[in-house]
């Protein structure tokens, strides 16, 4: 109760103006709603860590994972995890508001080929042949990428109306070089990155997102997949590692200090609280994969307990937002 009063208060402050902590998002121009979200995260980083979980639809319903975690628990996790994966634009959005209207946090990632389609399979399996050209306005090459990537700046334009803030996280594992906005290099890919943001932030106006970059365990310097402070306002690793991977939290926390809230945005055992605090592991959110990842890696007893402890939040947990 005490958590949720001061966290009420802090966005309260937030939305009239008041400072509330050192970090601001790298969109001057956010809507109040991203502001309000990203106040509240920076604010419980380092003290507690927000629940979150990744969706399937595919498996038994759109509710497989959440329904399974109550039944477990009796909680449910505070951010849901959405792909648009396959074009399911009005799909994702149909499910993201619901989860606001709820009270929880979107987050959304996009696995897709490179013209923007498609799912994992042809983000693994395709990639731009001239990276120079297709970087560069006024080519053929350049209008297609900005044709495909404005698909999804039109889905997140139904969600600013809505008033929906998301952690947007693009481009996702780029350093491990597998998928083909990874394929090019660091160097093309802070160039896609920048574009990405730019194209969405000043031509359509998303002020309702939250820039999240996630990086993969492979662990490699960070630093040069960093496209730079002005483009990122939340940094992260994922693993499928068991444990708290407090190594990838430090490579992290090299390149952008306390500069930002440093996530751990995609894994298949969550690591226990008493992984994290021993190790000082100090993930602001915790983003458990689908399906199996979540079923069968992590031990119903674990599951429960994790779900139930102060220093994991929930969605009841939550504040109300405004």
């Amino acid at each position: 109760m005490i958590r949720k009063i001061i966290s009420i208060i802090c966005a309260v402050l937030s939305l009239l103006g008041f400072p509330v902590g050192e970090q601001k998002l790298s969109n001057s121009g956010a809507s109040a709603e991203a502001v309000e979200l990203y106040s509240y995260i920076c604010d419980v980083y380092g003290e507690y860590i927000i629940s979150g979980q990744q969706e399937s639809t595919w498996v038994d319903g759109e509710q497989y994972e959440f329904e399974y975690i109550y039944e477990n628990t009796g909680k449910y996790p505070a951010i849901r995890g959405l792909d648009y994966m396959n074009d399911d634009f009005e799909g994702v959005n149909r499910r993201a508001i619901e989860w606001h209207e709820k009270g929880g946090i979107v987050t959304i990632c996009w696995h897709c080929g490179s013209d923007f389609s498609g799912s994992w399979a042809e983000s693994m399996n395709t990639e731009i042949t001239d990276w120079d050209k297709a970087l560069k306005e006024g080519t053929p090459e350049y209008e297609k990428l900005i044709a495909g990537m404005d698909k999804g700046a039109k889905a997140l334009l139904e969600l600013k109306e809505k008033g929906v803030p998301v952690l947007w996280r693009p481009f996702h594992e780029s350093d491990g070089q597998w998928f083909w906005w990874g394929k090019g290099g660091n160097t093309n890919f802070k160039k896609l990155w920048k574009l990405m943001y730019e194209r969405y932030t000043e031509y359509w106006g998303l002020d309702n997102l939250i820039w999240v970059l996630g990086l993969s365990e492979r662990g490699e310097d960070y630093r040069k997949w960093y496209p730079g402070d002005r483009y990122v306002d939340i940094a992260g690793a994922d693993s499928y590692i068991d444990g708290s991977n407090e190594n990838l939290y430090e490579n992290v926390r090299k390149v952008v200090g306390r500069k930002m809230p440093i996530c751990f945005h995609e894994c298949g055992k969550i690591p226990t609280v008493e992984e994290l605090q021993s190790t000082n592991a100090n993930w602001v959110w915790f983003m458990a994969w689908h399906t199996e990842y979540m079923v069968d890696r992590n031990d119903i007893n674990d599951l429960k307990v994790i779900y139930n402890d102060e220093y994991v939040i929930t969605l009841d947990e939550l504040p109300e937002w405004r």
